[in-house]
């Protein structure tokens, strides 16, 4: 089981990554895109200001009805892959833990492949709510990628049993709800990055990395699934981070806050998360302020899962890394 774990890892990189292929395609040539929008010009500006418009030249419609329709195909297609991808995550989660005999959230390989998971399941949820986001999602499966590429080359840990000290019933309790929030907050710091493009890219911002709003949703609808996915995960966040995790440190090592370099973390990205929130509700504070602070919470996120994990050592080492 352990192997075929390890197969299926593989194989579901190559599933995102071939999503991400297809995402890229109809981002660049659909109906949103320059190439897509050059279709529907008028013929004679297809053919150059003052020259004779050819008798067998097509109409503009015509045009952007077959790009529009290849596009389409394109962009069902890559959900197509995208729910594959997710069905053979789920199936490398579920080899790991029956070759483990226990969940599989016992190591930082582990964690990263379950906060994926729930990132990815999520996606697949706001696909189906609001069709009108699939550009975003050669952002999404960027992310899936890069994060399990380096999941698979950085933290891969082989199959074995747990630590005596994460052996509690608070291990489900805890890892489980810290594993959701940040599953959630890695695909809300998506449309939030796009925002911000998008954003600026209305605002007459045409360098890099402004151009690419111009095939992304309206800004407006971008930055309202940030705060709700935002909003969603914060409580789960807080009570992971601040209520289970401390209970179950004061019943590990007899006290409920050690100052671990993981704790810290975890308590600085609570602030920032919360320094978001309060933002985001805040009149006068601009959206595009208030997005940057969830871009730095996800920032700490990652600090926490990689930085602490590998450069640290605290009470938390003893589980390879377990959690963010």
């Amino acid at each position: 089981m352990a192997e075929l774990s390890n197969q299926l890892m593989a194989v579901t990189v190559l599933a995102y990554l071939a999503a991400m292929v297809l995402y890229a395609g109809e981002y660049a040539f659909g109906a949103k895109s320059r190439v897509g929008r050059a279709a529907v010009l008028p013929a004679r500006e297809l053919v150059g200001a003052g020259a004779p418009v050819p008798d067998d030249l097509p109409p503009a419609p015509v045009l952007v009805v077959s790009n529009s329709k290849r596009a389409e195909w394109v962009g069902r297609a890559a959900v197509g892959f995208n729910v594959l991808a997710l069905l053979l995550h789920l199936g490398t989660l579920v080899t790991r833990g029956i070759a483990a005999d226990r969940m599989p959230w016992g190591n930082m390989y582990e964690y990263i492949l379950s906060a994926t998971f729930v990132g990815s399941a999520v996606w697949a949820g706001v696909l189906l709510r609001r069709p009108a986001l699939r550009h975003i999602g050669l952002f999404v499966s960027l992310a899936l990628v890069l994060l399990l590429g380096a999941d698979g080359m950085i933290a891969y840990t082989p199959v074995g049993p747990l630590v005596p000290a994460l052996q509690s019933y608070w291990f489900i309790i805890h890892v489980s709800t810290i594993i959701l929030a940040s599953g959630i907050l890695l695909i809300g710091a998506v449309p939030a990055a796009m925002f911000l493009i998008r954003d600026g890219y209305d605002r007459g911002k045409r360098r890099f990395p402004y151009t690419l709003g111009k095939s992304l949703p309206d800004a407006t609808l971008l930055e309202r699934l940030t705060f709700r996915l935002h909003a969603f995960a914060f409580p789960l966040f807080t009570f992971g981070a601040l209520i289970a995790g401390p209970i179950w440190a004061e019943a590990s090592w007899g006290r409920y806050w050690n100052w671990d370099p993981k704790e810290v973390w975890a308590f600085i990205s609570w602030v920032v998360y919360a320094g978001y929130l309060h933002a985001r509700a805040t009149p006068s504070v601009k959206r595009t302020v208030a997005t940057w602070i969830a871009i730095l919470g996800f920032a700490t996120m990652l600090m926490n899962l990689f930085g602490v994990n590998l450069f640290f050592s605290g009470l938390h080492s003893y589980a390879n890394a377990g959690g963010m």
